[in-house]
């Protein structure tokens, strides 16, 4: 074998190879980072709320331009409701219930505030929240409310509030950390509640609170108060999907944080991941091709001194092995290179995915790993291969 190499290293080119390995790792990393991200940023559109089921819809009307001119409601009427009730794909209809009072409300985290504004609370009857009763759960007259807040409020933190300020990142597991104070204004009444947050919402885009409090609390603040619900929450029967969809549209509603939305989103994401994973494809064939052209040009160059070696008893296999080793270290190395630069930019990328979505699971670079094992095996079989072909027809040439 020490002939052979003698005899590859006089006619090989650097810049020819120095350009495979490039173009393959340029290629390679490109497939990589492509399935890797796509792996890492899917469970932000699949992932389930905790606290609603995903057969749970939220509706609210649509309001166009001089719709407030002419006089249109965004309320729903009680005919409406019971209208929704009757349909065949409506198995439970909630009303989304407001306060009628005025309510100022302080978080903090860790003793520093982030959040001092007058809000609003929300409530949908409790059979709708899927979390254990004991934990949604309200006594008239008690001091302490249970909440659910959105989980954009702490995405705003986590990306904003907390990096400029150098405070701790707010997870679902954290959630003991956040300090909310509610004071509470109404019919010469003026108390203080300390809300508890159990959560984060993906699909409430408001904080809530249980059922019996807002009860208890609109009859002692605000006893002359009433409002129509603006919004609803259903659950809808599967199986008549299609009827759901042209009811709602006949009717003008909209669905909040529509699932259809998230599904075309993630249609996208897989597009533009499959678009450019096959281009990193193209980009890794195109030095494959510079590579095996390099190589035939190596035992081309090589041809007659390569014949006489198999003449005097060199078997292809110990001619055609030390061009094989050579393919198979630069792709040793731009496999090895193309992980490492991966997984530097996935700590840079995963950092802001999960401080936007502290929820999801930071994962894990086995997706990279196994995809490029299996292309490094592949490309590795088929230079092999082919390098082998190559030895065997000059072999066969002299015979």
């Amino acid at each position: 074998m020490s002939l052979v190499w003698k005899l590859l290293k006089q006619h090989i080119n650097v810049a020819q190879f120095v350009g495979f390995f490039f173009a393959n790792l340029f290629g390679m990393f490109i497939v990589l980072l492509g399935y890797q991200f796509y792996k890492d940023v899917m469970p932000v559109f699949t992932s389930q709320d905790s606290f609603m089921r995903n057969d749970y819809v939220i509706l609210s009307k649509k309001i166009g331009m001089g719709s407030t001119v002419s006089g249109r409601s965004n309320a729903f009427t009680n005919d409406e409701i019971s209208d929704l009730k009757r349909q065949v794909f409506a198995t439970k209809v909630g009303k989304f219930t407001s306060t009628e009072y005025k309510v100022d409300a302080h978080m903090g985290i860790n003793g520093t505030e982030i959040l001092n504004s007058e809000l609003f609370f929300e409530s949908i009857p409790d059979e709708f929240i899927d979390i254990p009763l004991k934990n949604w759960s309200y006594k008239p007259g008690a001091r302490e409310v249970p909440i659910i807040l959105p989980r954009s409020y702490i995405a705003m933190y986590n990306f904003g509030f907390a990096q400029s300020h150098s405070l701790p990142k707010i997870s679902d597991g954290l959630v003991g950390m956040i300090d909310f104070n509610i004071y509470i204004h109404g019919n010469g009444h003026q108390q203080q509640f300390v809300g508890k947050v159990i959560g984060f919402s993906n699909r409430l885009s408001t904080i809530v609170v249980p059922q019996a409090f807002m009860d208890w609390s609109n009859a002692y603040f605000a006893p002359d108060g009433h409002s129509d619900p603006t919004r609803l929450i259903l659950q809808v029967d599967n199986s008549a999907d299609q009827l759901s969809t042209k009811y709602i549209d006949r009717k003008g509603y909209e669905v909040e944080n529509d699932q259809l939305q998230t599904e075309k989103t993630t249609y996208f994401l897989r597009m533009m991941v499959s678009l450019v994973m096959f281009v990193g494809l193209i980009i890794s064939l195109l030095s494959f091709y510079i590579l095996m052209l390099s190589i035939y040009l190596l035992v081309q160059k090589n041809a007659e001194k390569l014949e006489n070696l198999l003449l005097i008893g060199y078997s292809p296999g110990r001619v055609a092995a030390p061009y094989q080793w050579l393919t198979i270290g630069l792709n040793v190395g731009v496999l090895l290179i193309a992980w490492l630069a991966l997984f530097f930019l996935r700590g840079y990328y995963m950092n802001i995915i999960e401080t936007l979505f502290p929820e999801i699971d930071g994962g894990t670079m086995f997706p990279a790993i196994i995809l490029g094992i299996g292309l490094f095996v592949l490309v590795s079989v088929f230079n092999i291969i082919a390098i082998r072909r190559k030895i065997i027809s000059i072999w066969k040439r002299k015979e």
